[in-house]
């Protein structure tokens, strides 16, 4: 997105004897320009989830293909969506997003309340037995 045209530089202010130097063009062009909506926004402003809790190691995998035409679903939410066609973590979507972890959980209680996202919370540590857990962990992270 690019905005409007700024107008003409002056060299100097009326009235000011000494030349002052231009002022750098500003404009955002493309890739250059960052993110445009900041994760507030797409949250609505909130900071928790609806429903669940997410933690990093929370496992998600959508519940069917992305829905065409979803009514208040945002395209982060769709994104989420299209990951989660396999078993992904909360600390990998974050990372495939690049989006905070706040906001991703944000959106996932969103889907969770919507139907289209399962999840399975991770056991209680002293539950914890299974070795192959810790390694689907660590194998995510790496993949980071």
């Amino acid at each position: 997105m690019i905005p409007p045209e700024d107008p003409p530089v002056q060299d100097h202010w009326p009235d000011d004897p000494v030349p002052r130097p231009p002022v750098p063009d500003h404009r955002w062009l493309d890739e250059h320009a960052g993110p445009m909506v900041r994760p507030y926004v797409m949250t609505s402003g909130r900071i928790e989830p609806t429903r669940g809790k997410f933690d990093l190691i929370t496992l998600v995998v959508a519940d069917g293909p992305e829905p065409e035409g979803a009514i208040g679903l945002g395209p982060e939410h769709l994104a989420i969506l299209r990951l989660c066609q396999s078993v992904l973590s909360v600390a990998e979507l974050t990372g495939h997003l690049d989006l905070p972890v706040a906001t991703v959980r944000v959106l996932l209680g969103d889907l969770l309340d919507k139907g289209f996202v399962s999840m399975q919370e991770p056991e209680p540590e002293a539950d914890m037995h299974d070795i192959r857990l810790y390694k689907a962990v660590i194998d995510g992270l790496r993949a980071l």
